[in-house]
Order: structure tokens, then C-alpha cells, then sequence
């Protein structure tokens, strides 16, 4: 954290509001990693100290960083900087490395491992016959410890020997088995956290979510991995870029 937040100080004389200029401010000084992940923003009253902003303006412009999704609200504790992971949709990389990229640590827990026949979408997307048995994993996925998503994934049992030897990263897992995943079809649409996920990431019931639904792809074109995250969109988001 900066020992003087004078940078950041609105232009009264400006005829922008002082809270959006003190918005704009603040989140470029997020971006600018003033602040860690996690770490405590300063709060409205030093706000309005050191810049000399009345505490309605620090409020309003501690909302707007609030909608942008780049601080959250801790009841009884203050504001803090949002672990948010931006993840690109031209480049494939897996939610270890995908973390890992942005500085944060990541790691996994197992909620659940079977072995059994597929279902009708796992038949038609994996390409298998019906009675070739599949592995499924559920996983709940952290970053520095902060829960980030449940996963579903499943791919052929066959591919996927010693299924207990699986760490963090699935797609390491795979690339040490010569089978990596080197394409993907993503899929990406809103949807309402049912009870379950809600539990596991800690949100309300019926909150917004990122629901993604990914099949990866082998060199030779076979379909491997047919996965289903829910992803809290306060933390994740998917960006692209598009040229014309």
C-alpha cells in the first residue's frame, strides 16, 4: 500500500462528480498493484482524510469499485482488493496454470471421484461407445486459498489411469500421460447459484454466476474432457480480444 494517497485526489474544478473521479482513480491504482489480493483498501474515513473528500463521497466511490467487481465488502471488516482472474478466451491454459500466471496460488479439493457408464451428453460429446466406462471428477478450485469454482469433469476411464495420482492440474496430469489437451470448445452463460454451489463458494443462494462448459480436444482430434464449472463472477472473468 502507498504511504500517500494525494495521487489520487479528485478535481473539484472538474465537472465530472468527485466520487466517479475518485472511482476511476482508485481502480487504476488497484490495476497498478497498489494493493495485494486480498489486502484491505483503506477505509472510508481515511479516505476522506487524506484527500479531503467528505465520507459520502468515499462511500460512493468505494460502490462503484464494489459493481466493477474489484472490491468486496467484509461485514464488521471493511473493503478488500478482489483476487480476480482474468482468463482469456484466445489462449487455452488450464485453472492451475491459469493462476499460477496471475501470481496467486492455487490448489484443489476433491469432493468427489467415480467410475461409470456415461450418461447420454458424456456418450455424444466424448464420442464413446456405451458401455466404455468414464471417470468423473468433482473438484472445488481456490486461488490463495479463496474459493473460486466447482468443477465437473469427466473423460474416458481408459485414458485416465490411477485416477487417484491426479494433483491440482488435470491437464499436467494428462501431458505426462503423452495425451495433453491442445483444443477446446468453451461455452459461457450466465446462470443462478443452486444451493450446493452456493455452499461450497460461499455466496448467496440465486447469485449471478459464470457457468462454462468445456470439451478438450487431443492432437489427433478426440475428444479427452467434458468439464462443467461454476465460476463465481465477482472473482472470474473472461476476457477476448477482437480485432477487425
Amino acid at each position: 500500500m502507498r504511504d500517500s494517497l494525494s495521487e489520487l485526489k479528485p478535481d473539484p474544478d472538474l465537472p465530472t462528480p468527485l466520487y466517479i473521479q475518485l472511482g476511476r482513480r482508485l481502480a487504476e491504482a488497484i490495476r497498478a498493484g497498489w494493493w495485494q489480493p486480498n489486502e484491505a483498501l483503506p477505509s472510508e474515513r481515511v479516505l476522506s482524510d487524506q484527500l479531503g473528500i467528505s465520507r459520502v463521497t468515499a462511500r460512493k466511490a468505494l460502490d462503484v469499485l464494489i459493481e466493477q467487481g474489484l472490491i468486496s465488502r467484509r461485514h464488521g471488516s471493511g473493503t478488500f482488493i478482489t483476487p480476480l482472474t482474468e482468463q482469456s478466451l484466445n489462449h487455452l491454459s488450464s485453472f492451475t496454470e491459469l493462476i499460477a500466471q496471475r501470481g496467486f496460488r492455487p490448489s484443489s479439493v476433491l469432493l468427489g471421484r467415480d467410475v461409470g457408464l456415461p450418461s447420454y451428453e458424456e456418450l455424444v460429446t466424448l464420442g464413446i461407445p456405451a458401455s466404455a466406462p468414464v471417470l468423473r471428477l468433482k473438484r472445488q478450485r481456490f486461488a490463495d486459498g479463496v474459493p473460486m469454482a466447482v468443477e465437473r469433469t469427466t473423460l474416458p476411464a481408459d485414458l485416465a489411469p490411477q485416477p487417484e495420482t491426479i494433483g491440482d492440474s488435470l491437464y499436467a496430469y494428462l501431458d505426462g500421460l503423452g495425451r495433453p489437451v491442445v483444443r477446446a470448445l468453451q461455452h459461457i452463460r450466465a446462470a443462478n447459484a443452486p444451493e450446493e454451489i452456493a455452499s461450497l463458494l460461499g455466496i448467496a443462494v440465486g447469485d449471478a454466476m459464470l457457468y462454462v462448459t468445456r470439451v478438450g480436444f487431443t492432437p489427433a482430434g478426440t475428444a479427452i474432457e467434458l468439464t462443467h464449472s461454476w465460476c463465481r463472477n465477482d472473482y472470474y472473468d473472461f476476457v477476448a480480444e477482437l480485432r477487425r
